[in-house]
């Protein structure tokens, strides 16, 4: 059938009035997205081509009381390779000369590294690893290497790069320095130092808009950051890094020796509450020790013996006895309702004065003096304890810490056999740093203080918060009273038959008292029975200086478990070591020694600081702590090595400041 010119036209119509609605819907909807939708497509596009990135502040410094380094921030690299973007005649040309010097740089043969990179070639892989948490030495050597420093595109190297927090003293104190740590969620966990003071550590991060180009890449607009980051402030705390040094080292050895399951000490100065060493030791499941847990804050257990001092000091000022109040403590054990208190030595003591009944540790003895002398009003002896501030937390920054447990009458567990077991030590609770708080009281004449582990908090030269002494309890009993326990303190270690005379020393007077818990006593299999050995004290005896405690969990009962015998010796160990600088230093404060060049160093730094130089000054000599601050205050990232003084820095002295982005400072 023909077409006719009328059924051409009818489809030319058709066709017309197809484009025509074709025309208005692409019109219509022209408009609707200028009109209508507009700010959605326009805001569509930006965020695929612009983005808000955040801008990482550098996190503060932690330091020892002298400027050592606790905790740093330093930039570690990641090196990987392109294997598609490098030519096959550079490839071939250089693949061995690379070879080889990443096994120079990185240990493993040059035969390894040509294996991965060939095949990263062969596979096309876009991502291989090469070295991971390199340092800025490293980072720099590998950017130079044949093919790698013909850059990103030709060479195919790829540099990552992050910021990660380093102890420089390595495991020592690791668990009292902490960490802040976030999850995927944005929750925070904070662990001792670190996660107390992150307010001050941290910093505010900064805001920077960049735009997307080629390559998936982004890039800066504009000079200058929307908003700046803040640098954290530094951080001085109270840790002397030398009595750490002593402590961590004292405590391992005597905790290998009893296999013990974990165990902590703590050093205390004793007119200021400044903590000077605090280790934190747990065993692994290969025997070996580390610092799992922060057991001197966070563990609260039964004292033992170690809490007879403060049972003592209660009946001394409540006037129930004297120290020369005889006791008789029977055959060495006495029968209260259906329980049995008795003591460590076979036999018992006989009638004794409540002077050596604290010299030898005798639970029976402290079992009937607290039992008979509050008997009728109990609340008077907890109400005592509490007043002292046995009952209260000590309120530290460090999360975790322990709560105390001093029952009182009508508390849940309180029977009337609660006074004589509370008295040597059991039904209470407290940990090893609440205890030592109380024995510090004792050495510091009756005065309470709170236990600190921070000084000051810094920003280069300017002090932005400082952490002064803090007195709990001015007086937490007579003055007589104090002079009483001390002198019985010092008989526990000089006498013969006070449980802690194999400590005594000719050399160092010491006073303390030995404790020997029993710990899960509940058991029926006497196998299974574990004890907490402790030593509590201060030194010297005649004017304390320091306070410490040494406590030790779950020690090899074949062995030992006598708080004297597993503690003690640790707590000796630290004394003497610790004192034992002291004849030193003083002879060395009559000694005029040259610091000329020093100080001369020193106030060109200081005028450096207030006058913004130029170019980079001899760092030599300067604390480590003055170094890193100065020259962050100049916008240089530091890398720091070693503890102590500056010994050399990666960067010429004279080097103009702008030229400066990285700086590796070794110190000792």
């Amino acid at each position: 059938m023909a077409t006719t010119p009328k059924h051409i036209m009818t489809r030319l119509y058709l066709v017309a009035g197809a484009l025509f609605l074709f025309a208005g819907a692409v019109v219509f909807k022209l408009i609707d997205i200028q009109t209508v939708e507009g700010d959605k497509y326009r805001e569509l596009a930006m965020e695929r081509t612009e983005k808000m990135f955040t801008i990482a502040p550098n996190r503060g410094n932690l330091y020892s009381e002298d400027g050592s380094l606790l905790a740093t921030s330093v930039t570690k690299y990641t090196i990987r390779f392109d294997a598609v973007t490098v030519s096959s005649a550079d490839f071939e040309a250089e693949v061995g000369a690379l070879s080889r010097a990443l096994s120079g740089l990185l240990g493993q043969s040059a035969g390894h590294y040509e294996q991965l990179l060939r095949k990263a070639r062969a596979n096309k892989n876009r991502y291989t690893l090469v070295a991971r948490n390199l340092d800025y030495s490293g980072y720099v050597a590998v950017k130079g290497f044949p093919l790698f420093k013909k850059g990103p595109n030709k060479g195919g190297i790829i540099i990552e790069q992050q910021t990660v927090r380093e102890h420089p003293l390595g495991k020592i104190a690791e668990r009292s320095v902490g960490y802040e740590r976030y999850d995927e969620q944005g929750y925070a966990t904070r662990v001792g130092l670190e996660g107390a003071f992150g307010t001050y550590l941290r910093g505010v991060e900064g805001k920077r808009l960049k735009q997307k180009i080629a390559k998936g890449q982004w890039k800066p607009i504009g000079l200058d950051n929307i908003i700046e980051p803040k640098d954290g402030y530094d951080v001085i705390s109270t840790i002397d890094i030398n009595i750490q040094d002593i402590a961590h080292h004292a405590l391992l050895q005597q905790l290998e020796h009893y296999k013990a399951e974990h165990g902590c000490v703590i050093v205390m100065e004793t007119h200021t509450g400044e903590i000077k060493a605090i280790s934190n030791l747990g065993r692994t499941a290969d025997g070996s020790y580390y610092e799992r847990l922060n057991y001197a804050i966070g563990e609260s257990h039964e004292p033992g013996s170690t809490f007879k001092l403060m049972s003592l000091v209660a009946a001394l000022e409540d006037g129930v006895v004297d120290t020369a109040t005889v006791v008789d403590t029977e055959k060495g054990y006495w029968r209260i309702y259906d329980r049995t208190v008795r003591d460590s030595k076979h036999g018992g003591y006989g009638k004794i004065s409540v002077g050596k009944a604290f010299e030898v540790s005798s639970n029976t003895a402290f079992a009937k003096i607290i039992h008979n002398g509050y008997k009728d009003h109990p609340q008077r002896y907890v109400n005592r304890l509490n007043d002292m501030g046995l009952g209260s937390m000590l309120d530290l920054p460090i999360k975790g810490e322990g709560d105390p447990v001093i029952r009182r009458p009508g508390d849940k567990g309180w029977s009337g056999i609660s006074l004589a077991w509370m008295s040597h030590g059991y039904e209470v609770s407290l940990t090893p740093l609440q205890t030592l708080a109380f024995y510090n009281a004792i050495a510091n004449d009756g005065e309470l203080l709170r236990p600190r582990l921070i000084r000051e908090v810094r920003e280069w030269d300017r002090t932005v918060a400082r952490f002064d002494k803090e007195v709990l309890n001015p007086a937490i009993c007579s003055k007589e009273t104090v002079r009483q326990v001390q002198q019985l303190m010092r008989n526990v270690v000089v006498k013969k038959h006070g449980t802690g005379h194999r400590l005594d020393s000719p050399y160092l007077a010491l006073a303390g008292k030995t404790g020997t818990a029993q710990k899960n006593y509940a058991v029926k299999d006497p196998a299974k029975l574990a004890y907490i050995s402790t030593f509590a004290g201060y030194f010297p005896a005649d004017n304390p200086e320091y306070s410490c405690i040494v406590v030790i969990h779950e020690p090899d009962k074949s062995v030992g478990y006598y708080g004297a015998d597993v503690s003690g010796p640790v707590f000796r160990s630290v004394a003497q070591k610790v004192i034992a600088n002291r004849p030193l230093e003083e002879h060395l404060a009559g000694i005029n020694i040259e610091t000329a060049p020093f100080d001369k160093a020193y106030e060109t730094y200081y005028e450096a600081s207030r006058n913004t130089p130029q170019t980079l000054p001899d760092l030599r000599g300067m604390s480590g702590m003055d170094a890193v601050s100065f020259l962050e205050n100049l916008g240089v990232k530091v890398e720091v090595k070693g503890n102590g003084k500056v010994r050399r820095q990666s960067v010429s002295k004279g080097t103009r400041i702008k030229e400066v982005k990285r700086i590796v400072l070794e110190l000792s």
